[in-house]
């Protein structure tokens, strides 16, 4: 697994700080959303079929940089949306950089040419370019032609200008094993970082509901696909072992869903980044008012079929400081694909799933609105 000696001491660090200190709950990144608005329209997203009101607004340069702080994590993944549209986006890496923490740049790369000179090369700074597989299978994936071509060249420029750069896949109830072993080299033969991957989840708002995997079909999946590759060792994961060992169906794990917590234009996202029934404005609100027993494999009916990196890894970090040696016998001998695979966990006393997105974020929107009449009333009345 490819991760910079810099960030295992980085993160180790803090992870050892959290334990001494006796916290039970604590983030590991941050994901920061600092608009939803996107040059594509990909069939598995659920972040952009918001109306126009909600996908013009940006959360500012000081925004961004108070929740950085007020979260404390050390890596922040900022994503969206596109992030590059937003035009103070190098302010916000810069601050982030300065602040000793990971910034990591979700981006379709479709802009990348056009911007990139507004950026620095760092250790501190990672482009993470968005490709779900080979030419066709990316394209398709998000649903232009082109696309693949266009990020390829970009990860080529990137890297030709200093820049760590990495990949992120997210695969499907589609994906052929063989194909995504064979784009997994190919992107390695492109001189990336590092890579990291994911089995699709199903967004409540994603137009497209039919190619998402379930449990059983994602560890199917992952064993097929790593197995082609030397139990993972071909390629540089930038990821823990055992977060492959568990998508390969090797570990029992709960998410760990305040591990990756997620800031938007809304505020501060519950349960989890992929999860949204409901906001609150501060960190320590979603820290110690969420009811996160509520959530979770076994626990909620729309948690059934995730495995997604955003709530396991953070759990499989854990794991490898408590148990290092299992962490290293995966990083040595590869990922298991083959054997009988761990028990999973029990959905029978699961709640069923609440639909309650919608009217989360129509409350929201008309408390934002009324919040900024009043704002506008007030200037108007001072000046």
């Amino acid at each position: 697994m490819s991760i910079p000696f810099r960030y295992v001491a980085k993160i180790g660090t803090y992870l050892v700080k959290q334990h001494l200190m006796g916290r039970k709950r604590y983030p590991l990144v941050l994901m920061l959303e600092p608009l939803f608005r996107c040059n594509l329209a990909c069939a598995g997203c659920g972040k952009i079929d918001y109306p126009d009101h909600i996908l013009n607004k940006r959360l500012s340069v000081e925004e961004c940089l108070a929740s950085v702080d007020e979260c404390g994590a050390p890596v922040v993944v900022i994503a969206g949306g596109e992030p590059l549209l937003h035009k103070d986006l190098p302010q916000i890496v810069e601050g982030i950089a300065k602040r000793g923490k990971f910034a990591i740049v979700c981006t379709n790369a479709l802009l990348l040419a056009k911007k990139i000179d507004q950026y620095k090369p760092s250790p501190y700074f990672t482009w993470s370019i968005h490709l779900d597989g080979d030419k066709e299978m990316h394209d398709k994936a998000v649903s232009q032609d082109g696309v693949y071509e266009r990020a390829v060249e970009a990860i080529k420029l990137a890297k030709s200008k200093g820049f760590r750069v990495t990949t992120n896949s997210t695969f499907f109830a589609d994906a052929d094993p063989a194909r995504v072993a064979k784009f997994l080299d190919d992107a390695t033969a492109l001189g990336i970082d590092g890579m990291t991957v994911s089995p699709g989840y199903a967004y409540e708002r994603a137009p497209d509901q039919t190619h998402f995997l379930n449990r059983q079909k994602t560890k199917e999946l992952f064993r097929d696909i790593l197995r082609r590759g030397r139990g993972g060792r071909a390629w540089a994961f930038q990821q823990s072992g055992l977060f492959m060992n568990f998508l390969a169906g090797n570990e029992t794990y709960a998410c760990t869903p305040w591990g990756n917590p997620l800031r938007t234009v809304f505020g501060w996202q519950r349960p989890c980044y992929l999860l949204g029934e409901g906001y609150v404005p501060t960190f320590k609100q979603l820290m110690e008012e969420t009811n996160w027993d509520a959530y979770g494999v076994g626990n909620y009916e729309k948690c059934a079929d995730c495995m997604v990196h955003c709530g396991f890894e953070p759990t499989a970090v854990a794991d490898t400081v408590k148990h290092p040696w299992k962490a290293a016998f995966v990083a040595l001998f590869g990922v298991r694909t083959e054997g009988p695979m761990a028990p999973d966990i029990s959905l029978e006393n699961q709640r069923p799933a609440e639909y309650v997105y919608d009217e989360n974020i129509a409350r929201l929107s008309e408390i934002r609105e009324h919040e900024a009449k009043q704002r506008a009333e007030q200037r108007s009345t001072a000046a």
